[in-house]
């Protein structure tokens, strides 16, 4: 059965595949410690928002998330919110990455974002997420629950 939320009178399972690049296409999340802080920062954000992120895949530029949201947000605000209080604490945290990105912005502007049906669909997007590899060790995070 699929995981089924339940809010104040509705029942819903919506999830987005969402991909944001990194300004410039730096190569940032060839280090460790980037991909270990922006995985902590959106269990923060899945904490306050109701957005979970189910599953995470990283190249050095870019991420890739199967993330659930809640009805109450519109795609674009998802990505807003995401993109915006993941910049703010990576920027807080690693200083270093303000000076090396010159505008002072963490990800490009715009991104992808796409619905995905539970079901084949999902199990499909699951396992292209799964798959995305770093150069170097090709370090990769699964499902988002794995410690």
């Amino acid at each position: 059965m699929p995981d089924i939320k339940h809010a104040c009178h509705k029942v819903y399972l919506i999830k987005y595949h969402l991909i944001f690049i990194v300004k410039y296409r730096k190569d940032l999340f060839l280090n460790n410690d980037y991909v270990a802080y922006l995985k902590i920062v959106l269990s923060e954000i899945e904490k306050r928002y109701f957005l979970h992120p189910e599953t995470m895949g990283f190249d050095e530029d870019h991420v890739h998330m199967l993330m659930q949201a809640a009805p109450r947000y519109s795609p674009s605000r998802v990505i807003q919110i995401v993109k915006s209080i993941t910049a703010r604490e990576m920027f807080n945290k690693f200083p270093e990455i303000k000076r090396e990105l010159w505008g002072g912005e963490l990800w490009s502007d715009g991104g992808y974002i796409g619905t995905v049906g539970e079901g084949a669909n999902a199990d499909i997007i699951r396992k292209y997420i799964q798959k995305q590899g770093r150069k170097g060790d090709q370090l990769r995070l699964l499902d988002f629950s794995e410690a």
